[in-house]
């Protein structure tokens, strides 16, 4: 398999794919959500989803209940369900006044956690009574716009950060919804773990832009608008916090490929590889190698200094040596052997991991 591109929008602010990979939900920098049906290299649209009234600024796709959760800049997130050929919204209780940021289904998706620019992170869980999703407001500590989260695999720890330049892990703990048993022998942040608790909290030197657990919970990372990327070691409660700067433009972005490997993407339209060396995180290569074009580029090179020493008028080429011509703003692991990335340019690539790790020549 090669690494198919595709053109669906002038920019794509979200995206995600169901479960068995046939389709994918893709926000066109609008109040859209458009479902396209793929057929090889081709995207079919099925469905277009109306209720936001602002740009979609998140999509995630349940795996095990086939429900795509949303939220938008309008203050809203929706719970889309498929019955009678249609995907039908349920309403979300969000309880904020400034537009939501990033919604991210728990891992058994019982709940779902939504950030915002109120200064707070809404966790979610279905009231069958009302037939609607309520929330819970974490608030604690936040000074400024929260514009990342994420669930630990154990259901419960919750990582946030955001423009207030800090990292924090909070309890998500909801008597109605978790399981005693899950945490009952404790966690590396502790053993008390009452709903919306600050458990452990990190100062950064910049904007934190994206923060990911590791698929075993034991590690997590998270990447700052200063092109830093740093991984927490967390199994046991002796934490240890590791930095890895790297000289090109900060990501945006980025997924596990297992607890030694993180790819990002970001301003540099580029895919990144970081892995860890056993001492240390090391920023090891861009990935987005496109030797046939950046030899096409080297004779384009080649003829404008020939134009310009005979006098001749200048020309400009504007296109990137990469799949992506602007920036890489969502990653999403697909299963073990598929990645796919879209962003400003309008673009979703859906890249071939074997491929690239042969070609590349790394391990995953």
């Amino acid at each position: 398999m090669s690494h198919a591109v595709e053109r669906l929008a002038v920019c794509i602010s979200a995206h995600d794919w169901s479960p068995d990979h046939t389709r994918v939900a893709v926000c066109p920098n609008t109040n859209e959500i458009i479902i396209y049906r793929r057929n090889g290299n081709a995207y079919e649209p099925e469905h277009v989803l109306t209720e936001h009234d602002q740009i979609v600024t998140s999509i995630v796709w349940g795996k095990d209940t086939n429900r795509i959760l949303t939220c938008s800049q309008d203050r809203n997130a929706y719970v889309w369900t498929y019955t009678d050929n249609m995907w039908k919204p349920v309403l979300v209780i969000l309880r904020i006044n400034r537009a939501a940021t990033l919604c991210s289904w728990s891992p058994r998706e019982d709940k779902f956690a939504v950030s915002s620019g109120a200064q707070a992170v809404s966790v979610c869980y279905f009231e069958q009574d009302n037939n609607w999703w309520v929330s819970k407001h974490i608030k604690k500590e936040f000074t400024s716009t929260v514009l990342c989260c994420d669930w630990h695999p154990n259901n419960v720890l919750l990582a946030c950060g955001g423009s207030d330049m800090v990292t924090r892990v909070y309890s998500g703990f909801i008597k109605q919804i978790d399981r005693k048993e899950d945490v009952a022998q404790g966690t590396a942040f502790g053993k008390r773990l009452p709903f919306g608790a600050m458990l452990a909290e990190w100062r950064m030197p910049a904007w934190v832009v994206s923060i990911k657990w590791s698929p075993s919970g034991n590690r997590l990372a998270w990447a700052c608008h200063n092109s830093t990327l740093f991984v927490l070691d967390c199994e046991t409660t002796d934490h240890v916090l590791r930095s890895c700067s790297y000289n090109l433009l900060p990501l945006r972005d980025f997924v596990w490929l297992n607890d030694d490997t993180i790819v990002g993407g970001g301003y540099d339209c580029n895919l990144l590889l970081f892995q860890f060396n056993g001492d240390g995180w090391t920023y090891v290569k861009n990935l987005d190698n496109k030797r046939e074009t950046r030899a096409a580029g080297g004779n384009a090179r080649q003829a404008w200094v020939a134009r310009t020493q005979q006098g001749q008028e200048e020309t400009v080429d504007q296109e990137l040596q990469t799949r992506h011509q602007n920036c890489i703003t969502v990653l999403k692991r697909l299963d073990q052997n598929t990645l796919s990335t879209t962003g400003l340019d309008g673009n979703i690539v859906v890249w071939d991991l074997r491929k690239l790790a042969q070609d590349e020549g790394f391990s995953y």
